[in-house]
């Protein structure tokens, strides 16, 4: 079903413009490319260009229809009433461990949904949570929290809900909140990546942490989300670039959404790999800048009702980008699979969220759909673990299966 412009509004990330100095281009290696990819050395960085897969076309890989694991409820017991459930992750043994933010814990369950124990809680204690929003696996299924408190603190509890240890990173007491680097993302070797907040500085730092908060790396420093003081308000440009900040296997994506140009960069700084599709790109219309206007103003709460034509006025004063962007996010999935969801305007009607998936090394393989309402937290080799709502509001964490078997 068509959702509502309303739903369409989503929060989006900021992004930076990574500009790289143009190299003379080596002969093209020989190598086995994917139908439409090119893989060539560009002075030791390898370059993919990848046509796009045809309109209509879907890669042969099946995504259930509905989901084998569904966890929540309107009325029931209180581990399956979750509140601002924002992540979740499932470990080896099939476990879901899952962040339920409202009250600080991770609420964990088995491969069939069943409740089985809570971890952590809102405290200063140890092994309890000041803030908590994001998880992630480690090896040996212990686990790695964070949230977005003051200190970043990174919680850690091994595969029996033990809390291991806790860890900040060293940060000038002088700095300012808006200029911190947070963490962002875990490294399949337990190192962290990490940057300032996009939308809060004008040149956004990121980083790579040891498994203990200790800089390993510096990625570099890039450029901001186009902004606007407009009277005493600072706006960001509407349909603005976004900042891709991902894990690819032993890589660390940071690519600007507003090319279809993604960079990969190895755990010592150095730009590794570049991925291209082509793209075309789309100017805005006036029917999508009232698409989006209106999507917000109806998202509104209803305490804010009476301050509607002042909302719409701040909307319309925004700076708008002169294209939407390349794509909407990044992420890569446990067999280091790229997934690369398209953009969708106000104003398009696709009954799904569209995806072009590329191999481990960058080529293009195809498009794939999954369910429009469903927000991925995570993609494993047979199944996708995302969020999702029902028309009550109901939060749930659903895991759908996902079959490779047919390309």
């Amino acid at each position: 079903m068509r959702k509502a412009a309303a739903d369409k509004v989503r929060n989006r990330c900021v992004a930076v413009a990574i500009a790289v100095s143009a190299t003379a281009c080596q002969p093209d290696r020989q190598s086995p490319a994917g139908p439409g990819s090119q893989l060539r050395d560009s002075a030791g960085i390898q370059v993919v260009e990848n046509s796009r897969p045809p309109d209509g076309s879907r890669l042969a890989w099946r995504i259930g229809p509905e989901p084998t694991v569904s966890i929540g409820m309107l009325d029931g017991e209180d581990p399956y009433l979750l509140f601002h459930a924002t992540d979740a992750t499932q470990l080896s043994d099939g476990r879901i461990v899952v962040v339920n933010r409202g009250t600080a814990e991770l609420r964990v369950f088995d491969e069939f949904g069943t409740y089985l124990a809570t971890w952590g809680g809102k405290g200063e204690g140890p092994g309890e949570f000041e803030d908590i929003m994001q998880i992630a696996a480690l090896p040996a299924d212990s686990v790695i929290a964070w949230g977005l408190s003051a200190d970043a603190a990174m919680h850690v509890f091994d595969a029996a809900g033990n809390f291991a240890r806790r860890f900040s990173p060293l940060r000038s007491e002088s700095s300012l909140r808006t200029q911190w680097i947070l963490p962002v993302s875990v490294m399949r070797d337990g190192s962290i990546l990490a940057s300032q907040q996009p939308d809060r500085v004008d040149s956004v730092a990121v980083e790579l942490w040891d498994g203990e908060g200790r800089l390993q790396s510096s990625l570099g420093s890039h450029p901001a989300q186009v902004v606007q003081i407009i009277g005493n308000l600072l706006h960001h440009e509407t349909f603005g670039r976004t900042l891709a900040r991902e894990p690819w296997g032993d890589l660390a994506i940071i690519s600007p959404s507003d090319q279809y140009e993604i960079k990969a960069y190895a755990s010592d700084g150095s730009l590794a790999r570049i991925v291209r599709r082509e793209h075309a790109r789309r100017a805005p219309t006036d029917a999508d800048l009232d698409a989006y206007v209106e999507g917000h103003i109806a998202a509104m709460p209803s305490y804010m009702l009476e301050a509607v034509e002042e909302r719409r006025r701040v909307f319309r004063a925004s700076p708008v980008a002169a294209y939407f962007p390349a794509f909407e996010s990044i992420m890569a999935d446990r067999a280091d699979y790229l997934w690369v969801e398209e953009y969708e305007s106000p104003t398009d009607d696709r009954p799904a969220r569209l995806w072009t998936v590329f191999d481990p090394e960058g080529r293009v393989l195809g498009h794939v759909e999954t369910p429009q309402e469903l927000e991925i937290y995570e993609i494993g080799e047979d199944y996708i673990l995302g969020h999702t709502r029902d028309e009550l509001d109901v939060e749930y964490v659903q895991v759908w299966p996902l079959d490779r078997s047919g390309g």
